[in-house]
């Protein structure tokens, strides 16, 4: 399971920092200082993309609205179908929470 393999100490330590921050304002803050703009553009797009995706747009709609290729999407598609839930998860909370997120 990708998730074994992916769990150690420093795993755990970024997601515990991850889980401390309070607001929006932090997450930049945070992300800008540990990751490039483009990882976070694509992290943003990828999650994106799973909301689209969980909303039912087209491969199309998807690529004109996110830029996303057809190998991201994809990819995604097949993390919502048969992955971890954790795509599942956030955006079901984002949606619950009805903030205008999703």
């Amino acid at each position: 399971m990708t998730l074994d393999k992916l769990r150690d100490e420093a795993v755990d330590r970024l997601f515990t920092a991850v889980l401390s921050l309070q607001n929006v304002d932090e997450c930049y803050r945070f992300f800008d200082d540990l990751c490039t703009v483009g990882e976070i553009k694509s992290l943003a797009q990828r999650l994106e993309v799973a909301r689209m995706l969980r909303r039912g747009d087209t491969y199309h709609q998807i690529e004109l609205g996110t830029g996303a290729s057809t190998a991201t999407i994809s990819r995604v598609k097949r993390c919502l179908h048969y992955g971890s839930d954790g795509y599942q998860t956030v955006l079901q909370r984002m949606e619950e929470g009805k903030d205008g997120s999703v």
